[in-house]
């Protein structure tokens, strides 16, 4: 028997082994790329900037975390920030329910799968031509007045507007998902036990669809979260996390604080799976 296949044949006996060989590259990635990073970011946080040099002192100091919870502009940033993301991530669920119900239980397959590709579509274009279309709408003599007489301005309104519409796609999906996997036995169940429709949503299809909505909370929360190129193009004077961390890589070149920052919103995300952990939301996603 040759090399090649003593190996093959050992290997088709430990299944563990060829699973752990096959991930391990993927598996260093993300330990190297996205750990490594992490760990360098928390590391960063505790080191601090030479007022006069500008040069990164390599020294353990509280001094950044200090400036970030007793100065009030950095607790009001941060409250701004988890409300933006919060608001941004119920405006989605409440658009996207009723079009993902409508997708999953009253379309044929041929239109759920064109409406999918619909829903996609917009993930395609760049980034930075819908928050820019956005600010055209939203401006004084946008469509945005045109239709409606008056317009938001630029500030928190036009934040929460144009995030919700970015991130409407990836709230949508996973919920369509869900009620896609519900049978409809269950609702024509609760039907003919006599409950009402509001009934039947409240009992039924919402308690058995509420982890496919966390599951796309999760997505609309986090990249709302870190966002700061919206708030620079629709946000007016505001700012949210990621622009302050923006500014002191930038303008200011303190990079410790940045990362003292930057450890904010991973914190809070950590915490949120933590919470939604036992919903089974990340098994939808």
């Amino acid at each position: 028997m040759s090399v090649a296949a003593g190996a093959s044949s050992f290997l088709y006996r430990k299944p563990k082994l060829r699973l752990g060989i096959l991930l391990s590259a993927p598996l260093l990635w993300l330990g190297l790329a996205y750990l490594g990073a992490l760990a360098a970011l928390f590391v960063t946080a505790f080191w601090s900037t030479d007022t006069f040099t500008g040069q990164v002192v390599t020294s353990w100091s509280l001094d950044n975390f200090v400036t970030l919870f007793t100065e009030d502009v950095y607790r009001t940033i941060t409250v701004r920030t988890v409300g933006i993301a919060a608001l941004v991530t119920v405006v989605d669920a409440v658009i996207a329910f009723p079009m993902a119900f409508a997708m999953a239980k009253f379309c044929s397959p041929r239109a759920q799968r064109l409406l999918v590709i619909a829903v996609m579509t917009p993930l395609w274009a760049s980034y930075l031509v819908k928050a820019y279309s956005w600010r055209v709408m939203l401006s004084g003599n946008g469509l945005w007045s045109w239709l409606l007489g008056a317009t938001p301005g630029y500030g928190v309104t036009a934040t929460v507007i144009t995030l919700s519409y970015l991130w409407l796609p990836y709230m949508i999906l996973p919920i369509y998902a869900g009620l896609d996997r519900l049978p409809d036995s269950l609702v024509d169940a609760a039907g003919d036990l006599g409950a009402r429709p509001w009934r039947t949503f409240t009992s039924v299809i919402l308690p058995l669809t509420f982890p496919a909505i966390v599951a796309g909370s999760i997505f609309t929360f986090s990249l709302s979260l870190g966002d700061y190129i919206t708030v620079k193009i629709v946000g007016g004077a505001s700012q949210m996390l990621g622009n302050v961390v923006y500014d002191n890589i930038g303008a200011a070149n303190n990079l410790p604080f940045a990362a003292t920052v930057a450890t904010v919103p991973v914190v809070i995300m950590l915490v949120y799976l933590a919470a939604v952990r036992r919903t089974g939301a990340l098994e939808n996603l």
